[in-house]
């Protein structure tokens, strides 16, 4: 027993660097995003340092994966990570981006008559950008309070208070893209023709 909690700790480190390149990410992204030192990071890489659930969960919930993916997942040798749901606050969250830092893509699901039915506005570092795939998406922001339509996007400082939930009896989907130090979602478009030397 004792042997395979060995070889299972041991298997941490290069499943950590694996994750980290799949993302892209340098140690440096990384330890802003858990508040884990880079030089503890690389160790724990190395495996010169023994992980430990504290240092894990932090990495866990960095990387979108579970505990048992961090420390005893089958060796298949496949590259794929499997996106889970998370159920928080009475919404389920699909992790859309696995990299940390940056912009964050998620997938919401708000069932009618969940937690969120009763307005509880909430403020913290970022800017967010919603689109409704499917429902109707009722989003209180500061003295705004609005219903959106499928195919209809809003975007805010989330230092502002806010909140959403479903509207109606039928379920909300929406996508949000999400940056924790304030980044904004740019969309670029084509300028206009111009005919005449007038825009």
């Amino acid at each position: 027993m004792d042997d395979d909690l060995d070889q299972a700790l041991e298997s941490v480190g290069p499943r950590l660097r694996a994750l980290r390149k799949q993302r892209e990410t340098t140690l440096a992204e990384l330890s802003t995003v858990t508040g884990i030192s880079v030089s503890t990071l690389s160790r724990l890489e190395s495996g010169d340092r023994k992980p430990t659930l504290e240092l894990l969960f932090p990495l866990a919930k960095a990387y979108g994966v579970t505990l048992d993916e961090l420390v005893d997942a089958p060796p298949t040798g496949d590259p794929r990570v499997h996106l889970r749901p998370v159920t928080r606050f009475g919404m389920t969250m699909l992790p859309l981006s696995r990299r940390p830092g940056g912009i964050q893509a998620y997938k919401l699901i708000i069932p009618p008559g969940s937690p969120r039915r009763e307005p509880d506005l909430k403020t913290h570092e970022g800017y967010e950008w919603l689109y409704v795939l499917d429902g109707r998406l009722r989003v209180i922001l500061g003295e705004h309070d609005l219903v959106l339509a499928p195919g209809e996007a809003a975007e805010f400082d989330t230092r502002v208070p806010h909140w959403f939930g479903a509207v109606g009896d039928e379920p909300v989907e929406f996508l949000s893209l999400f940056g924790q130090q304030g980044e904004r979602a740019h969309l670029r478009a084509r300028p206009r023709s111009t005919e005449g030397g007038k825009p």
